[in-house]
């Protein structure tokens, strides 16, 4: 093996057909540009770059050329989260009605971003995996908090707007006593609860829930005093084979390079997670006013 701190030697190497990157967000237009431009296939860390504007410069060079440009959402090809993604996709739990996430532990203060674009990429991309074809997010706000002075948000909320009229959650923080990794995703059928700080029940589904049952005749005043009754039933623990989540993506970066086929995570899907995360920004610093997002799947 061999070891260098030349970029322009690793892609002058006819040897080298694909590079991952790893470097700063900054950084990630000109290098992940340079290997594309190289003719190497880029699997880049996210987010895909530091901007939606670098990042549509790099799906563009990447499909011109017809080389593959994958972006890390790691937690994507994690077995936990490819079972909530069948959940979801097959209506095991019904129609989504809420997806509500806490991510949040004593972290280190990033120099150059805020807690929502350090933290929330994980959760955005998780979204934009699971959600069934049709259904996505139209708009998006969010909130946040500097009570150390750090110049930046270390404490934030997002929240998201799905076309269905559902709700999505998020809340990051770089400040807390205490590591907290819990997602809960509530259907029409069953509900969703993903631990993932307990390697020994990670997933758990319930069917427990809240049944309304409302003529479509009524108006919405009526509907408020439509009797509601509450579900309690099983809870199942689905048994999940523990993978290595890194070795699954690299498989898929190699597949999507042999067969041309997108990958999972493909720079399509780094772009819609830069969408809302400038969109957040955006939203930051107007208040938390609602941003509609244009990219869909």
């Amino acid at each position: 093996m061999e070891v260098t701190d030349r970029l322009d030697e690793v892609l002058a190497d006819p040897r080298v057909s694909a590079v991952a990157i790893a470097t700063p967000a900054g950084t990630h237009l000109d290098v992940a540009m340079a290997a594309l431009r190289a003719g190497k296939h880029v699997l880049v860390e996210k987010p895909l770059a530091a901007t939606y504007a670098d990042g549509l410069k790099l799906v563009a060079e990447a499909e011109e050329r017809g080389l593959t440009l994958m972006c890390d959402h790691t937690f994507c090809y994690t077995p936990v989260v490819k079972r909530i993604r069948e959940a979801l996709h097959t209506e095991e739990l019904g129609e989504v009605h809420y997806f509500d996430s806490v991510r949040i532990n004593l972290g280190l203060v990033q120099r150059d971003i805020d807690v929502i674009w350090d933290l929330a990429p994980h959760d955005l991309s998780i979204i934009d995996f699971i959600l069934p074809l049709g259904i996505h997010p139209v708009a998006i706000s969010a909130h946040g908090a500097d009570p150390i002075g750090a110049g930046r948000a270390c404490v934030g909320f997002v929240t998201l707007q799905l076309n269905t009229g559902a709700i999505a959650h998020l809340h990051v923080n770089w400040m807390s006593p205490i590591k907290v990794r819990t997602t809960i995703i509530g259907g029409s059928k069953r509900t969703l609860v993903w631990d993932d700080l307990n390697p020994t029940q990670r997933l758990s589904i319930f069917d427990r829930g809240v049944d309304v049952a409302v003529p479509e005749e009524l108006s919405a005043d009526e509907r408020r005093d439509v009797f509601v009754s509450y579900r309690t039933g099983d809870m199942v623990a689905p048994a999940l084979i523990e993978r290595e989540a890194l070795s699954s993506m690299i498989q898929e970066f190699g597949s999507a390079i042999r067969t041309g086929a997108p990958a999972l995570t493909d720079g399509h899907s780094g772009l819609r997670v830069l969408a809302m995360l400038e969109a957040a920004s955006q939203s930051l610093a107007n208040g938390g006013a609602m941003i509609p997002l244009a990219v869909q799947r």
